[in-house]
């Protein structure tokens, strides 16, 4: 199954927050790229973020973004 470029951008997204502490949050400034703005957004549609500009996560956002920077490390590992 391919990813459509959306998921990509919100993969992008997740992979910035910091999971060691939940006190850190991530802001996405207007002069981000548009897909991450957008991206950000979507992420505070689905429930994964507090704001439409990042903010902090949720905790079904932290759950998603555990998982997705744990398959990046697997992934990358050689």
């Amino acid at each position: 199954m391919p990813l459509q470029q959306d998921l990509v951008d919100e993969i992008e997204v997740l992979l910035r927050y910091n999971l060691d502490t939940t006190q850190e949050g991530i802001k996405v400034h207007h002069t981000a790229r548009e897909e991450l703005i957008e991206a950000a957004k979507r992420l505070h549609n689905k429930g994964l973020v507090d704001s439409e500009d990042g903010g902090y996560l949720t905790d079904l956002g932290h759950e998603a973004a555990e998982h997705t920077q744990a398959a990046l490390r697997i992934l990358s590992s050689e």
